[in-house]
């Protein structure tokens, strides 16, 4: 018998569904209620919001938990105190990822979209894997979660932290290598010796597809990918999403599924289909106004999501909503934050709203930091009067005058599209994307 502490993630959740599924009674906590939650209690988890000792059932032989979690959380001090056995979510999918053909999906950019790709294609294919994947996908009903019958596992591996490490790949996918998560690599060496390792876990019989230029130096075979291959331009007349850099995502599972031996018509036909993960461009159509969601943090994923809304909304005016993600992110890539969006402005979008940084509890840096790499100094540096800092929650009337809104971040700016969403009179857990 497990239990989650932290089920509510986005990863965790997965887990805890697997086990679900597979006949076991899982128990867990978090510290708000959310449509991830409920989906877990429908599907028979008992969950407790808020985190007290007595959470725990007497007869749990495990707790799993968030890496978010602090050794002194009472949940963690009771399971320590009872002598339960303890593993990190990362841990617990990596014992999981022995017992199956692994596939795991890793990069600074992509993973998500390149995971639910390759997923609908080996589903299409009849190659009935089990998925565990960072974002909610449509084509599963909304699911970060898909119990299959093969002995496929396909996983989004992620490198905070050197999570990926734990896990075990007959076949590892790096979509790109790009500064990122510094507050704990440092420098872009520790990061790359990090992917370096996790490459050195796929076994002689397995191989690593990587895009062009990452240069990692595998011993097993590789197969590389770029944008001038030319599988890409019949990728390009088939797939739904804009920009350069779903193409890129397309290509890499297309490699992996050839790899695999799937035909190329069934490639083909799984990626026409495929129609967007949850906030990764995720489009609204709310009256007159275009909403996007999108999860774009890292200053080379917000240059191709702009990139892509220009693209596929050429003649309307755009407004970009940005909620810059963590202190310590917003200040190692202060510098790139102000060229992207410097670049942008009168080019790719018509104004730029900046918000407060969403502060990211535990992983923050000193106030000193707080003092000097905020939105309003971020705004400042922009120098620009299409930008603004704004601090208020009035929102919609800064969006007049404009066609498209595009609501970015990883922080809770996806609270704050809900209520957008809602003051146009849409039931936000059912409305439908375009």
């Amino acid at each position: 018998m497990k239990y989650f502490l932290g089920i509510g993630g986005i990863g965790i959740s997965a887990l805890a569904r697997f086990y679900l599924l597979k006949g076991e009674k899982v128990f867990g906590s978090d510290a708000c209620d959310s449509a991830i939650i409920e989906k877990l209690r429908e599907d028979g988890a008992e969950v407790s919001i808020g985190q007290r000792p007595e959470n725990i059932p007497g007869d749990c032989d495990e707790l799993i938990f968030t890496p978010a979690v602090k050794e002194d959380n009472p949940e963690m001090m009771e399971a320590k105190r009872r002598g339960m056995k303890m593993s990190s979510y990362p841990q617990a999918l990596g014992e999981l990822s022995k017992n199956y053909h692994t596939i795991a999906i890793a990069g600074t950019h992509g993973k998500s979209t390149t995971t639910a790709m390759l997923s609908l294609i080996m589903v299409e294919a009849g190659l009935d894997p089990t998925v565990i994947i960072g974002t909610k996908l449509k084509e599963f009903g909304g699911s970060n979660f898909r119990m299959g019958k093969s002995d496929y596992l396909v996983i989004e591996a992620c490198e905070y932290e050197r999570s990926f490490l734990n896990y075990h790949p007959q076949i590892a996918i790096v979509t790109n290598i790009e500064e990122d998560h510094l507050d704990y690599y440092e420098n872009m060496d520790n990061l790359r010796r990090a992917f370096e390792e996790f490459a050195s876990h796929v076994p002689d019989t397995g191989f690593v597809i990587e895009k062009k230029g990452v240069g990692l130096s595998s011993k097993v075979r590789k197969i590389e990918f770029s944008i001038d291959d030319p599988e890409v331009g019949e990728i390009r007349k088939i797939v739904s999403l804009p920009g350069e850099h779903n193409l890129l995502n397309a290509l890499a599972a297309y490699k992996v599924a050839e790899a695999l031996g799937v035909d190329k018509s069934v490639i083909l036909s799984s990626l026409s289909k495929y129609i967007g993960s949850w906030r990764r461009f995720d489009v609204f159509e709310l009256d007159d106004l275009i909403l996007i969601d999108d999860y774009a943090h890292h200053p080379t994923e917000i240059l191709a999501t702009l990139k892509a809304a220009r693209e596929k909304y050429a003649d309307k005016k755009i407004c970009c909503v940005y909620q810059p993600h963590q202190y310590q992110r917003t200040q190692f890539l202060f510098d790139d934050f102000i060229n992207v969006f410097s670049s942008s402005l009168g080019v790719l979008i018509d104004k730029l709203i900046l918000l407060d940084v969403y502060d990211v509890a535990g992983r923050e840096g000193n106030e000193e930091i707080k003092k000097n790499y905020n939105s309003r100094i971020l705004a400042e540096r922009i120098a620009d009067e299409r930008c603004i800092h704004s601090e208020d929650d009035d929102l919609i009337s800064k969006f007049d005058g404009y066609d498209v809104v595009i609501m970015m971040g990883a922080g809770n700016i996806y609270d704050i599209s809900h209520e957008v969403k809602k003051s146009f009179g849409y039931d936000c857990d059912s409305c439908t994307n375009t």
